[in-house]
């Protein structure tokens, strides 16, 4: 699938070599020991806020993030392509994604398929990390892409016809299940839960856009409606956020800081669904022999 937002192997593989391409690479460092020709590597953990607990908030510091984006060789006119694999990992590349639109790059897209489907058609690869010279990327940070706690928290203490909250986690999570390392377990108040992880099909790629419109419907979303996504660190919400976008929904904001932040603030509310939670954790009946 080819769309504003998503390129496929075939026409990454004839760009390849191109100057103004940056590839960037999303996978842990082992991972990264094999890539695409001329990837770069980078993971969005080198972006968050060395201040804060919560691992996923975002570092609030633009100038900083304007120097990591330039080390990477980024130039606001360079083509940028998002890659990792699809099926070991939690989103990352729409967490980049979602983090360089944010910083006002117009030019980024997801590679469909990832790593996956690149080797599974045997294109090249190669083993020696890749350096750039510095780019000269100017950031102009979008506030409309993300939410803080402070602001989300102000939206859940009234009716919100008009925002949408899902949470991207899996069902286990959203209903409750308790976690190592987190003071609470839940969901935030009214949010709904799509799982990050149902827009794939078997091969990597992106689901087909009806089939992904049809899931955000079900889930009683209209286009015209704000989205807010989050999860536990703001790396599937991320992922959410792409995949909504590509979708169609134009106002869509990621909460970075999700539940590893609000869970820590006991002032935010937090819900649960017992019911939910005994039926997703309970053996499955099997019949008596």
């Amino acid at each position: 699938m080819s769309s504003a937002w998503l390129i496929d192997t075939e026409t990454l593989a004839q760009n390849l070599g191109r100057e103004d391409l940056i590839i960037i690479d999303v996978r842990g460092e082992a991972a990264y020991s094999s890539h695409i020709p001329g990837a770069i590597n980078s993971t969005w953990h080198a972006f968050s806020d060395p201040e804060a607990v919560a691992k996923g908030v975002l570092d609030p510091d633009i100038s900083r993030l304007e120097q990591k984006v330039r080390a990477l060789g980024i130039k606001n006119s360079s083509d940028i392509v998002v890659y990792s694999n699809p099926f070991d990992n939690w989103g990352d590349e729409g967490r980049m994604f979602w983090m360089l639109q944010y910083l006002g790059h117009s030019s980024v897209k997801v590679l469909d398929g990832g790593w996956v489907k690149w080797t599974a058609e045997s294109r090249p690869y190669e083993h020696q990390p890749v350096r750039l010279s510095p780019g000269d990327f100017q950031a102009s940070p979008k506030p409309e892409m993300m939410i803080v706690k402070d602001d989300l928290k102000k939206l859940v203490k009234r009716p919100h016809p008009e925002t949408v909250l899902l949470d991207a986690r899996s069902v286990e999570e959203y209903a409750g299940k308790e976690i190592d390392g987190l003071p609470r377990a839940g969901h935030i108040p009214s949010a709904r839960n799509i799982p990050w992880n149902g827009f794939l099909n078997h091969d990597g790629t992106v689901k087909d856009l009806d089939a992904i419109r049809d899931i955000f419907l079900d889930n009683g979303l209209q286009s015209e409606q704000e989205v807010v996504t989050y999860c536990l660190g703001g790396v599937r919400s991320a992922w959410l956020y792409f995949v909504l976008r590509l979708a169609g929904y134009e106002k869509v904001k990621n909460y970075p800081g999700s539940w590893w932040e609000w869970s820590r603030d006991f002032a935010a509310p937090a819900a649960k669904d017992v019911k939910l939670l005994h039926k997703v954790s309970a053996p499955p009946q099997g019949k008596a022999s």
